[in-house]
């Protein structure tokens, strides 16, 4: 098959397409007013291509059909996409990218109970982790997995909810700022990738060692590359999700101990005396 071949969507999305586009244009406007640099647009542009890549090219049809692919499909979906768009920063960009009565209404929504509320669900340091990891292992069930290869609304809303757990999470383990404004502490950061890693692992190997068929649904469907038997292709996805997997998470974990080394070296990690200290103070004060 050629290049355009492999390009050619399999399941055209007209609503896909129009999200890339909003996604990439308000980058691009938002890049021309603040300071983006070399590194930070590259990693932008290679996580949008990689997300564009793995939803909507031939690469779908080989995902539905193979086991091993669709781990590798969704290792970009949830890891690699998010964690290279997140760690380029583009929140800022893209504001300064949407028109100005628009950013004042966002701006104006963020002050209302509604949007601050929605804003501690989304940034919430306990239930993002938990979903992350949750959005992993819960569609891998077999017969959550069963029904949605075959369906095609569930199918979607798996890979969607892959997607959007995934920047939710790298959106709080990337966060350069200290804590507060950040929702999760510097360390919690390090931490959190080795806790969300675990499972998923654990995950992995059992799959990686199981020897009987679970899930057959892709031998159902008619496996894309005959030459793969079932055992085979169940083993490469398990391996997939235990090692690449952590691997990025890794990743994320160093770029986290990055940030909190320069937190420390300018001297802006909380100082839990002084804190401890003012609140005596502010204690005695109110009584």
């Amino acid at each position: 098959m050629d290049l355009l071949g492999w390009l050619t969507p399999w399941e055209f999305s007209p609503s896909l397409l129009l999200m890339f586009f909003i996604g990439g244009g308000l980058f691009v406007r938002g890049a021309r007013v603040h300071r983006v640099s070399v590194v930070r647009q590259g990693s932008f542009w290679l996580g949008l291509i990689l997300l564009y890549l793995s939803l909507h090219t031939r690469i779908d049809y080989y995902a539905e059909r193979m086991f091993f692919v669709h781990r590798l499909q969704h290792l970009v979906l949830h890891h690699l996409g998010p964690l290279l768009i997140m760690g380029a920063y583009p929140g800022q960009a893209m504001r300064a990218g949407l028109p100005m009565r628009w950013r004042i209404a966002l701006r104006d929504f963020r002050r209302t109970p509604v949007g601050r509320s929605a804003e501690a669900l989304l940034t919430h340091k306990f239930l993002i982790p938990l979903l992350f990891v949750l959005m992993v292992v819960v569609w891998l069930i077999p017969s959550v997995q069963f029904y949605s290869m075959l369906d095609w609304r569930l199918y979607r809303v798996m890979n969607w909810s892959v997607v959007a757990s995934g920047f939710l999470y790298w959106n709080l383990i990337l966060d350069r700022r200290p804590s507060p404004p950040a929702a999760m502490s510097p360390g919690g950061r390090i931490l959190s990738p080795v806790l969300t890693m675990a499972p998923q692992m654990v995950v992995g190997a059992v799959i990686t060692f199981t020897s009987r068929d679970l899930y057959p649904i892709f031998e159902l469907c008619g496996r894309a590359i005959p030459g793969i038997p079932a055992a085979m292709d169940q083993t490469i996805g398990g391996l997939t999700m235990w090692i690449p997997a952590g691997l990025i998470e890794i990743v994320g974990l160093l770029l986290a101990l990055g940030t909190l080394m320069r937190l420390s070296s300018k001297g802006r990690l909380p100082n839990k005396r002084a804190l401890a200290k003012q609140a005596r103070q502010a204690t005695v004060g109110a009584a």
